[in-house]
């Protein structure tokens, strides 16, 4: 590793020191956050909360808006950062970034105050009262963001719980510290114009210390997307106060390409899938599935595409396709696994070792064939620039291969027949399908995002995301104003004969038994605990001998 690495990574510094992927350029340093004054953030948040707490829903749109305003007036100067700090392209930072932000930004201030706002219920038996479920704030949400999308991971992870009345605390990625520390000011000034301390939302930087302290905080809730490795830490530390975890853990995704597919829309979908930010996506798609009557036509294409790529420092001009990996830790794992496969019998049909250059971290986008199940990168996350391609027999092979790791988070089927397509997004243990497309799930803010198994669980997005930042209290009230006290005790003769028939009343399927019940219920009332009631037992009335007063 060179020094540069080092100097990026080296946990026991108090300054981080940040440099352009791409160039290896010294952006500056930035002062990392103490676990001891984790402590003091989430104070200062938790004041700032109270008064947030009993803000408008009008106010919270307010806020939205000036925040979105900002991003769209300051999109270029943005992108420049993003490219900067991460390495990817401006054209990924513009439309894997800025758009991706505006638009939950958008979604969220037309429908937040819908799905956050009292919800009247039904009362079920309870006839005479009233029930509604109020979505009240949580308090203080703490986020922990990895580094592949520096500013979307920021922006898009504080609006749900912010409209929801939170706090929010995030933690940022030690990779992309430099471009997190200058994002702050758009939340300061977004709250500062409608009058809201800026402690309401803190962007945080430093190391694996830093938030573990965050995590154990006494935080509401916590928000993770990063490895299953971290995750499993997250949970532990969450575990002290009991603190719920949204946690969004990555994914091995299936991209299923049916004999009947559009190829050129399956290639180019695939392109997309595999090689956008240069793989560093939780949802790309690692894993291509190609039925062999078009494997030949498709590896080919998709081949050709592939070695045209032109990887690079990004600017303005449109003079790469692709930048560069983000992290030296990433660069590699990337390069270990594919070494690994190679060695067992996979071959690369492009790429397949980092690409040799004076400065930065560049590994060009790969396509890996005769690849086996066994093998390591067959199942294990790459989260860079390695598409997968394998062949299977037909559906049912590709459904079993698809199903065949620990994740679980988006897929594609590409098919002709709408009907197959839904046929086999129905049996993929995923959190989402897309249909003749890749990672457009996200993009509809209607739909919930999330995983199953490995892949984590809770989910951002939607009116689930919303209602995730919310604790839903239940509120019963009587319907007419007036009602007659439930009176318990003492307990009287016939009193458990009167619950017996009630339940038998309200829940039999029986027509039948549902008369006797009523008409021993009447005598009951009729009889009191006298000496001789009436009562249904089995479906039949008999008399028996009350207890008496």
């Amino acid at each position: 590793m060179n020094m540069t690495a080092e100097a990026q990574i080296r946990s026991e510094a108090k300054m981080i020191s940040c440099f352009n992927p791409a160039t290896e350029a010294h952006l500056g340093d930035v002062a990392a956050t103490s676990p001891e004054a984790v402590t003091v953030c989430v104070q200062r948040a938790r004041a700032a909360q109270k008064q947030w707490a009993q803000s408008s829903f009008a106010q919270r749109r307010a806020v939205l808006q000036h925040i979105m305003d900002y991003v769209l007036e300051h999109a270029d100067e943005l992108c420049e950062q993003i490219a900067m700090d991460s390495g990817k392209t401006y054209e990924n930072a513009m439309l894997g970034e800025i758009l991706p932000i505006c638009n939950k930004i958008k979604w969220t201030i037309k429908n937040g105050e819908k799905y956050l706002k009292p919800e009247k219920v039904g009362s079920g038996i309870l006839m005479h009262k009233q029930g509604r479920i109020e979505y009240q704030p949580l308090g203080v949400v703490a986020c922990i963001i990895p580094w592949n999308y520096p500013l979307q991971n920021i922006l898009s992870s504080l609006v749900a719980p912010l409209m929801a009345g939170n706090a929010v605390i995030l933690k940022a990625s030690e990779m992309v510290a430099w471009s997190s520390a200058q994002f702050q000011r758009i939340t300061d000034q977004a709250l500062r114009k409608e009058g809201f301390s800026p402690d309401l939302v803190q962007i945080i930087n430093g190391y694996g210390d830093t938030g573990a302290a965050l995590v154990r905080a006494g935080v509401q809730k916590i928000l993770f997307i990063g490895s299953v490795s971290n995750g499993r830490r997250i949970i532990e530390g969450s575990a002290e106060h009991l603190t719920p975890v949204v946690m969004e853990l990555g994914g091995k995704d299936p991209f299923i390409v049916c004999g009947d597919a559009d190829l050129e829309r399956a290639v180019h979908s695939a392109l997309g899938g595999s090689f956008i930010n240069l793989g560093q996506n939780c949802i790309a798609s690692e894993r291509v599935i190609v039925y062999e009557s078009v494997f030949d036509r498709f590896v080919e294409s998709v081949t050709r595409h592939t070695a045209a790529m032109r990887q690079g420092v990004p600017d303005l001009t449109g003079s790469v396709d692709v930048g560069a990996i983000t992290s030296p830790l990433q660069i590699e794992l990337i390069d270990r696994l594919v070494k690994s496969a190679l060695h067992a019998g996979a071959r690369a049909l492009t790429g397949g070792a980092i690409k040799v250059t004076e400065q930065g971290q560049f590994y060009p986008p790969t396509i890996l064939i005769d690849v086996t199940p066994e093998m390591e990168i067959a199942t294990h996350e790459v989260f860079g620039p390695v598409m997968l391609v394998f062949k299977v027999k037909g559906e049912a092979e590709a459904i079993a291969l698809a199903n065949g790791t620990e994740f679980g988070l988006h897929s594609t089927v590409m098919s002709a027949d709408s009907g197959k397509a839904e046929r086999i997004a129905s049996q993929l243990e995923v959190g989402a399908t897309c249909i003749n497309d890749f990672g457009l799930c996200y993009l509809n803010q209607n739909l919930p995002f999330g995983g199953v198994k490995y892949s984590g669980y809770g989910r951002m997005n939607g009116r689930d995301g919303l209602r995730a930042y919310t604790n839903p209290k239940a509120v019963m009230k009587d319907r007419f104003g007036w009602g007659v006290p439930p009176k318990l005790f003492p307990v009287r003769p016939g009193d458990y004969d009167k619950g017996r028939e009630t339940v038998r009343l309200l829940f039999s399927k029986s027509w039948r038994q549902k008369a006797i019940s009523l008409l021993c219920l009447i005598k009951l009332a009729v009889l009191g605990g006298g000496k001789r009631s009436m009562v249904a037992n089995n479906g039949a009335v008999k008399e028996y001998e009350g207890r008496g007063n």
